[in-house]
């Protein structure tokens, strides 16, 4: 076991060069992701749930909208940002209701840190946890699904009329 740890660290040098990357804590990180698909797995056999044959189109649309934004509020959202404080430091806001956050720490605090401050690293898991919903409880998935979708919605359209408002308040500038 210490040759197969020497080398681990050996090859962590090597790929990782100059940089702290913490590629033990990626490796950690992604077992526990198969660990959690596992325990998903034997939870919905144990429950005697069959997985669909396919996801309809709308329950793509649902999750994948859900999935965007939830993965938003958790890795940017200012309300959030007690889950994050341990591995993150704050630098300022980063767009409407948005944060810019540094990672901070190494190891495993600097790992967790870049996963849930990144919307794209936090999306593959949110979305495993809406499959995972869809199977287990349809319904209350949905109905959760639908919530985050509507939200995500109404912020494009928040947007969308702040600019609006903009461009008919600049407009307006250049012909008066």
């Amino acid at each position: 076991m210490n040759q197969i740890s020497k080398t681990a660290k050996a090859e962590e040098r090597a790929y990782s060069g100059d940089a702290d990357r913490p590629t033990g804590s990626y490796l950690v990180t992604l077992l526990a992701y198969g660990a959690s698909v596992g325990a998903i797995a034997a939870v919905t056999r144990l429950a005697g749930k069959r997985p669909p044959e396919g996801l309809s189109p709308w329950d793509l649309f649902l999750v994948s909208i859900s999935t965007h934004k939830l993965s938003r509020l958790i890795a940017k959202d200012p309300v959030t940002s007690p889950l994050r404080a341990p591995f993150t430091r704050f630098q300022g806001a980063s767009g409407p209701a948005e944060l810019h956050e540094e990672v901070r720490g190494s190891g495993p605090r600097h790992a967790i840190g870049e996963l849930v401050t990144c919307p794209f690293c936090m999306a593959q898991w949110v979305a495993t946890a809406h499959v995972a919903g869809l199977v287990l409880n349809p319904r209350f998935t949905r109905l959760a699904a639908a919530t985050m979708t509507a939200v995500g919605v109404a912020d494009w359209l928040q947007l969308g009329y702040a600019w609006l408002q903009q461009r008919a308040q600049g407009d307006g500038d250049e012909e008066g």
